[in-house]
């Protein structure tokens, strides 16, 4: 009686390595961009949290939040600059808007597009430098 082949053969074998080294190698150029997105939403949720800056100047305002990200190596984002400032009726918001790309492989590139924003909550008599 002949016994049929049980497993995988080596071109399967070989297939599903190199999908999976493949996929590995996305992940390590794709992930340091989201660690370094969710650097900058920490940052943002941090000087919302700061009472100090309720009442303080859009340049100490952005000051610290450059400080926050040199805590976090958020290198890429710090060269950008994208913090903006948006007056509202309950205080002041800061917005992020950036992209990021990286080279995958040749003429390809992976390319992130992140958006963060956080609210600042103003005290009565605050300075809006």
């Amino acid at each position: 009686m002949k016994q049929a082949q049980r497993g995988i053969s080596m071109i399967g074998f070989l297939i599903t390595l190199s999908l999976v080294i493949f996929f590995a190698y996305c992940g390590m150029k794709i992930g340091p961009m989201y660690m370094e997105y969710y650097s900058v939403k920490q940052a943002l949720k941090g000087l919302a949290e700061d009472q100090e800056l309720a009442t303080a100047s859009k340049d100490k305002i952005h000051q610290m939040f450059i400080r926050r990200l040199d805590m976090s190596y958020a290198e890429h984002v710090k060269k950008l600059d994208p913090l903006k400032f948006e007056n509202t009726d309950g205080g002041l918001k800061l917005v992020i808007d950036y992209e990021q790309r990286e080279e995958l492989m040749a003429n390809l590139d992976v390319v992130g597009r992140f958006h963060a924003e956080q609210v600042l909550t103003r005290g009565a008599g605050a300075n809006n430098n």
